[in-house]
C-alpha cells in the first residue's frame, strides 16, 4: 500500500501486529512513524514503549524475543527494527532450514511462528530502507518482499514523481503562508531534485526568512537553497546558445561572487551540454516528449528541467554540443591538475566557446 493508503488505514481501524516498510523515500516513512506512534502509545506511553533496534547488532531471533517480552512499564509497544534487510539468507532457497544449517528453525520460520501468535499490544515494524524499487535493487527489494511475505501490511516509500513533488510543495507553501509564484517553485523544485524532505526543510526556512508579507524571490532562493545556483547556470547556458560572450562572462563572475564553487559549476554545465545532446540525437522536440524520452533511459526529470534541455539542444547544432562536451572534457583535466585560478580557466572555456567557427580549434587547442 501507498503511504497515504497506510494512514488512512491506522485512522480508521487498529494497527495490524506487524508492518514491513520498503523503500529509500524518507519524507513520507517520517510521516508515517509520527502518525504510527501517536495511534499506538498514549503520551505518556512513549518513552517506554518505543523501542529500536537495528539488525546490524543483532539478530532477528533477538528482535523477535524482545518482541514476545513485556514491558514492566507500558502495556502497549512499538518495536522499530531497522535494517530489516540483513536478516535473510544469503540464498533464498524452498529450503527455509538452510540458513539454520539444517539444525534448527530459520530466522524465517520464526518470524511466520511469531506473526501466528503476536504479543498483544505490540507492533512491530520492519524497516528496510536501503534499498529502491528501481535499477539493480529491484531485485534485491522483491528477495525482502519474499522473505517477510507473512508480514501482514507492506508500505512502499517509492520516491515523489515530479507531479507529486509540485503538489507536495504547493500544499506546504500553503501551511505555511507563503507566497510562492510558479517559477520560484519550478527553481525549488529543480535545487532539491524532488527530494521530498528537502523540499519540506527548505519551505520551511523560507518561511522564516519571508515571511507572508512578500512573495518568494529568485534571490531568496538563491540566498538560502542550495544548487539553486544553476538557474545562474542556465543564463550562462543561454548565453553560450546566443554567443554572447559579456553575458557568459557575466554569469561566470555571479557564480564566483555568489561563492559557487566552479568545479561544481562545470559538472551542471556537462549535466545540461549531455542532456540536450542525448535529447538531439533522439529528435526531442518538446518538454513531454524529453520527460517520457529519459524516464526510459532511467533519467528522472522535472517539466521545467525538460524545457530547459529542449532550449538548450534548440540553441545549439549537434556539432556544436559535441564540441562544448570536448571542450568542457579539457577545463575539467585542467581543473583536476591543480591551475592556480579557477576563474581563469572557466574563463578560458568561455573565450572558446563564444569563439567563431575558425577561431574556436585553436581555442580548443590552447584547453586541451
Amino acid at each position: 500500500m501507498t503511504p497515504e493508503q497506510f494512514l488512512s488505514r491506522i485512522a480508521k481501524q487498529p494497527p495490524a501486529p506487524a508492518y514491513l516498510f520498503l523503500g529509500q523515500e524518507g519524507y513520507g516513512r517520517k510521516i508515517c512513524r509520527s502518525a504510527l506512534v501517536e495511534r499506538v502509545l498514549p503520551a505518556e506511553s512513549r518513552a517506554d514503549g518505543m523501542s529500536h533496534i537495528d539488525l546490524e547488532s543483532c539478530t532477528l531471533t533477538e528482535a523477535l524475543d524482545d518482541a514476545r517480552s513485556l514491558s514492566l512499564f507500558s502495556s502497549e509497544r512499538l518495536l522499530w527494527i531497522a535494517s530489516a534487510e540483513l536478516a535473510l539468507p544469503r540464498r533464498m532457497t524452498g529450503n527455509d532450514d538452510e540458513e539454520a544449517g539444517g539444525g534448527g528453525q530459520s530466522a524465517c520460520s520464526q518470524l511466520g511462528e511469531y506473526l501466528r501468535a503476536p504479543s498483544p499490544g505490540t507492533v512491530v515494524v520492519f524497516d528496510c530502507s536501503r534499498y529502491d524499487f528501481t535499477g539493480d535493487d529491484r531485485a534485491k527489494l522483491e528477495r525482502v518482499q519474499k522473505f517477510y511475505a507473512a508480514v501482514p501490511v507492506t508500505v512502499e516509500f517509492r520516491h515523489y514523481t515530479p507531479e507529486s513533488s509540485r503538489y507536495l510543495a504547493q500544499q506546504l507553501a500553503k501551511e505555511q503562508n507563503l507566497k510562492l509564484g510558479n517559477a520560484e517553485l519550478a527553481l525549488l523544485l529543480d535545487a532539491v531534485g524532488g527530494d521530498a524532505n528537502r523540499l519540506a526543510g527548505e519551505i520551511e526556512k523560507l518561511a522564516l526568512y519571508v515571511g507572508s508579507g512578500r512573495s518568494v524571490t529568485a534571490e531568496d532562493l538563491e540566498a538560502l537553497v542550495p544548487n539553486a545556483a544553476q538557474s545562474t547556470i542556465f543564463n550562462l547556458v543561454n548565453a553560450l546558445g546566443k554567443r554572447d560572450r559579456t553575458g557568459a562572462l557575466r554569469s561566470v563572475d555571479l557564480l564566483i561572487r555568489e561563492g559557487e564553487y566552479l568545479p561544481l559549476a562545470l559538472t551542471f554545465l556537462s549535466t545540461q551540454f549531455r542532456l540536450a545532446l542525448a535529447a538531439k540525437e533522439g529528435r526531442v522536440s518538446s518538454s513531454q516528449q524529453a520527460q517520457s524520452f529519459f524516464q526510459k533511459l532511467g533519467v528522472r526529470m522535472w517539466r521545467e528541467r525538460a524545457e530547459q534541455v529542449i532550449v538548450t539542444a534548440n540553441a545549439f547544432t549537434k556539432e556544436r554540443l559535441a564540441k562544448a562536451i570536448e571542450l568542457i572534457y579539457g577545463t575539467d583535466r585542467n581543473f583536476r591538475d591543480g591551475y592556480k585560478d579557477d576563474r581563469v580557466v572557466m574563463e578560458s572555456l568561455i573565450l572558446a566557446m563564444t569563439a567563431n567557427d575558425t577561431g574556436s580549434s585553436s581555442a580548443a587547442r590552447r584547453l586541451g
